[in-house]
């Protein structure tokens, strides 16, 4: 007997096994947990999420804001790989889909992780902002000196990491290292020294990332550019920034 229209409109059952843990219950024990829903065309896991919430479980946890890849709310482990919910296509995956919480986060529940506060932490100790003191005391009506284009462009592809914290969960160092900056802080690290406006010199840099937690800590598996969804050139910039550490440790 052939399928009929409607039920070929209808598209594909999709079984999507979830993580489900609250650490906050004692009473809460970490599972897997599965759910049933039937593909729609253009569906995203997102939206898979969304309507497993509304209709199946409103207990389910995952973080979103902005659905379309900006804010980098919604990184999750997808079949063993990191990635953004709102940016992976239902279609591009097997009817069967594993769903769980970035590693290397503290856990808030389910699928929600806790980057925010691991990403502040990295910032505050590499001082992700421009230090110079002129700029600093600089009055609101004057003018920044003048920007070439090229530079300008190659600061602003670094600046688009969104802190997903998909580099982070891929990266093997920071199984080891605890305290490794990642490829999401040492990418930090090429945008400001790249930036003319910022006034720290090669050896206060070395001071912050010339160590085994830092750029020498990277074992250049690459898993962090692979999974980067807005596709970063991290490898060329923790290449350039292990040159410059190096040419600081041989002179």
């Amino acid at each position: 007997m052939s399928a009929s229209p409607q039920d070929e409109a209808e598209g594909r059952k999709l079984r999507i096994h979830i993580f489900k843990h609250n650490p906050r219950d004692p009473e809460s024990t970490p599972q897997f947990k599965t759910f049933e829903i039937v593909e729609s065309q253009g569906m995203t896991l997102f939206i898979v999420l969304s309507e497993l919430q509304q209709h199946q479980d409103g207990s389910l946890q995952f973080d979103f804001v902005c659905r379309a890849g900006i804010c980098g709310s919604c990184g999750m482990i997808i079949n063993g790989r990191p990635g953004l919910a709102c940016r992976t296509l239902t279609e591009t995956l097997d009817s069967d889909i594993t769903l769980a919480p970035l590693p290397a986060f503290e856990l808030i529940g389910d699928l929600s992780v806790n980057t925010g506060k691991w990403m502040r932490g990295m910032s505050e100790r590499l001082g992700t902002w421009i230090h110079d003191k002129e700029t600093e005391n600089a009055s609101l009506d004057q003018l920044e000196d003048r920007m070439e284009p090229e530079l300008a462009s190659e600061i602003y592809e670094l600046d688009r990491c969104v802190e997903c914290g998909c580099c982070v969960a891929a990266c093997g160092t920071l199984r080891m290292r605890e305290q490794f900056v990642g490829a999401v802080g040492l990418n930090k690290i090429a945008r400001f020294r790249l930036d003319p406006r910022d006034k720290r010199s090669d050896a206060d840099y070395y001071e912050l990332i010339g160590d085994d937690d830092g750029v020498f800590g990277c074992m250049s598996l690459l898993g962090c550019e692979d999974v980067c969804p807005k596709d970063l050139p991290l490898q060329s910039k923790i290449a350039y920034v292990r040159r410059k550490m190096v040419s600081m440790a041989t002179k």
